[in-house]
């Protein structure tokens, strides 16, 4: 869809138009949960899609605080990384007890900021596995980083946005990104070298 199109698109949706909601639910949907998948390991299909659900409605509520600074797509991600990050939250404060509700460590509006069907390559069962565990371990890594490297390398990895639009969307320029990414990517290096080595102890650990 071309940047015209969308802004028509959007322009039906806030004279309320049933038709053009839909249309917009099909374009990003599948997209958002997948993008929302990828951001915790221990999120099932389920919770991705419980959370793109609530980041639809929190764009249906606030889509007037879209003003087509960046794509459609790259607000809403913004929008399910914050929904992401407080659902998390939430379900680690209640296995912890805590009744109340935590704070987003993003200190934004997570209102503001269902088929889930990755495709499947099918190759063989144990490479299935073997891939399936390397990219929990690199989940892992990444839920380690700080919120401001956690993010920046959310947006290009997990969401493939460009520089450009990861710049438009945090309001930095694309020089400071390309920087940013660079240090957050060393930092994110370290923290799997040590999930796995960890992993490897596990394994090579003679037995008493």
């Amino acid at each position: 869809m071309t940047p015209p199109q969308e802004s028509q698109l959007l322009a039906r949706c806030r004279r309320g138009e049933a038709a053009a909601w839909d249309e917009l639910f099909d374009l990003h949907y599948d997209a958002a949960a997948r993008f929302i998948f990828q951001l915790g390991a221990d999120f099932t299909r389920d919770d991705a899609e419980e959370i793109a659900q609530e980041s639809f409605l929190a764009v249906i509520h606030h889509l007037h605080a879209f003003h087509g600074d960046s794509r459609f797509q790259t607000w809403l991600f913004r929008i399910a990384g914050n929904k992401a990050r407080d659902f998390r939250e939430k379900r680690q404060a209640a296995k912890r007890g805590g009744g109340g509700a935590p704070l987003s460590l993003d200190a934004e509006d997570s209102e503001t900021g269902l088929k889930l069907d990755p495709p499947s390559h099918a190759p063989a069962p144990d490479a299935d596995l073997a891939d399936a565990e390397q990219f929990a371990q690199v989940r892992r890594a990444v839920e380690q980083l700080e919120s401001p490297c956690r993010e920046v390398v959310e947006l290009r990895y997990f969401g493939d946005l460009s520089y450009e639009e990861i710049g438009r969307l945090l309001q930095l320029n694309v020089k400071t990104v390309s920087s940013r990414l660079s240090k957050c990517l060393d930092k994110l290096e370290q923290i799997a070298k040590r999930i796995f080595a960890g992993e490897n102890a596990k394994i090579s650990r003679p037995t008493p």
